[in-house]
């Protein structure tokens, strides 16, 4: 147990290094000056504004930025739907299918909105084509519109009697020239040194042990495998995901996946400081997420290493479930970087571990994913907690509450409330359809309290955009793939126009100049009321679930 703890803490303080620098970077590019050395790719963003047209040229208010949004992930949900509608008639789609309406804009939803939800198996569902682009070109674009949105209320946060929060086309297309292609172009190239497929055949029969003929699915893996981890999508080439060999191949690329799963959102917490010259306020939200992760990744390793026995087979150690090349140190510290990270990808099968096991990193997504969280989303969904902590701490003491010198008003508790609960609600009730489905115990391969947790799992997984799978559950139904569909549409975008119109009214608004009375949101009295904010949300609103599910099959576990 003690060689996993310095694993993890290895793997943080890689993070936090490697992080530093990106978000400084990051910081430069979205204001518009990029440093010296990116400067070679400002003919590509010129170029990219050219297609756009006049949209890219003038600032917009919140109204006219949700607009843009919405039009864009429309317009990639309509094209996607189609690849996959007709991929058995596109170039090298002939040994597959055409999806059927309810599988297809299932999967549409689930990569424009970044939650990347699979009800299939990609190598035999899906053709080259398809993957290449449909799938991996949303995990560009969705990502890339997480990053825009925090770049937009961060412009609200520091800025004076101003409502315009900049352009959603530079926004975009910033993050895509500057960060995620550069990012994503060094990754894959390393996947590839390392093993990870990287081809445009579908695959090639070879022999095995017993001297049958048998096929194996090859494909273009690491150039969607980079976008994956990057931009916390999350969805895999093939079925077994990250599981999969030819998809993570070696220890170095287990380390390098799991460590790109975090990055970015890591980085945008430094970049939040370096945008508001206030570091210390960036430092607030990277102790609190490193304290959630941390204990996080100890309770699931101490469960895994320690729980119920299995003895008759392997000891004391759970490796059900599990790739031994990666043991149970790696498989707990991929499943929590996964659930942390709005990234959905697995290393393990979730659906084998403890039940205290498998609860944590179902509680993270619970908690709104903002622990890191998704590329953008993550950080602009933990500044609504911390609003709200600011607002309660005020009415506590008796002073009016403010935030990085404005003062927060009714409309901003509101829009903060809506990024909140909006997933919450989403996650609860998400569960209420699933359970009372007349059908439903023909989706499970379980009974008990672990088969609710299979659904809880699900349905928390598509209430926050998450995508990662609990297993055991039967994902390609009519039913399930039409209200997932609507449930990670309505989690993605809710908050986004939430965020966007408290980012104009925070823009609005003038700046107040410090004082005696003005609440620290820095110190460690500030921390540990945001500490218990966000677990009290968490606890008080899936507490019931969660001990009808992982809590009663821990008592009841032999």
């Amino acid at each position: 147990m003690s060689s996993v703890v310095y694993q993890g803490l290895f793997f943080l303080a890689i993070l936090i290094i490697l992080a530093a620098p990106l978000g400084w970077y990051i910081k430069k590019v979205m204001q518009g000056t990029p440093p010296r050395g990116a400067r070679v790719l400002q003919p590509l963003e010129r170029f990219f504004y050219k297609i756009i047209g006049p949209l890219s040229q003038k600032e917009m208010t919140a109204g006219r930025y949700i607009l843009n949004v919405i039009l864009l992930s429309v317009f990639s949900l309509i094209l996607l739907i189609v690849i996959l509608m007709t991929q058995h008639w596109l170039p090298g789609g002939s040994e597959v299918k055409n999806l059927s309406l309810p599988l297809a804009l299932n999967t549409a939803v689930s990569f424009v909105t970044n939650t990347n939800w699979q009800a299939y198996a990609g190598e035999t569902t899906l053709s080259n084509t398809a993957q290449m682009f449909g799938l991996t070109v949303q995990n560009f674009v969705s990502a890339a519109v997480g990053i825009a949105v925090l770049s937009a209320f961060l412009r609200g946060l520091v800025q004076t009697k101003k409502r315009l929060l900049g352009n959603f086309w530079q926004d975009v297309t910033r993050s895509l020239v500057y960060i995620l292609l550069p990012l994503s172009l060094i990754l894959a190239l390393v996947l590839i040194s390392q093993g990870t497929v990287q081809t445009f055949q579908t695959g090639q029969t070879y022999q095995s042990l017993e001297g049958k003929n048998l096929w194996l699915y090859l494909g273009p893996v690491a150039s969607q495998v980079a976008i994956k981890q990057l931009g916390t999508n999350g969805g895999g080439f093939f079925g077994a995901n990250s599981a999969y060999p030819f998809e993570n191949p070696t220890l170095m690329t287990n380390f390098l996946e799991n460590l790109a799963i975090l990055l970015i959102p890591v980085a945008l917490i430094f970049t939040f400081g370096f945008w508001v010259k206030k570091w210390k306020q960036g430092r607030t939200i990277l102790i609190v997420s490193v304290f959630f992760v941390s204990l996080a990744f100890i309770g699931v390793a101490f469960s895994e290493y320690y729980g119920p026995q299995f003895a008759h087979v392997l000891g004391s150690t759970n490796l059900e479930g599990k790739e031994v090349r990666f043991g149970v140190g790696w498989s707990s510290l991929w499943a929590i970087g996964t659930t942390a990270a709005s990234n959905g990808s697995v290393n393990a099968m979730l659906d084998s571990f403890t039940p205290f096991g498998g609860a944590i990193p179902m509680f993270l997504m619970q908690l709104g994913e903002i622990i890191f969280g998704g590329v953008g989303s993550g950080l602009y969904g933990m500044l609504a907690f911390i609003l709200l902590a600011v607002f309660i701490a005020g009415l506590l003491v008796g002073r009016t509450p403010e935030y990085l010198g404005k003062k927060i008003d009714a409309f901003d508790i509101k829009m903060a409330s809506l990024v909140i609960l909006t997933p919450l609600m989403l996650t609860l009730f998400g569960t209420m359809a699933l359970v009372l489905h007349p059908e439903v115990l023909s989706w499970l391969t379980n009974r008990g309290p672990h088969a609710f947790s299979e659904l809880l799992y699900g349905a928390t997984s598509l209430g926050n955009n998450n995508g990662s799978a609990f297993g055991g559950l039967l994902a390609d139904t009519t039913y399930l793939n039409l209200i997932g569909s609507l449930m990670m549409w309505v989690s993605r975008f809710v908050p986004i126009v939430a965020i966007l119109l408290l980012a104009e009214n925070m823009g609005g608004k003038k700046r107040a100049a410090l004082s005696s009375g003005t609440l620290s949101t820095v110190s460690p009295t500030f921390v540990t009321m945001l500490i218990i904010v966000i677990l009290v949300i968490g606890a008080l609103s899936f507490l019931p679930a969660v001990a009808l599910g992982p809590i009663a099959e821990f008592f009841t576990f032999k």
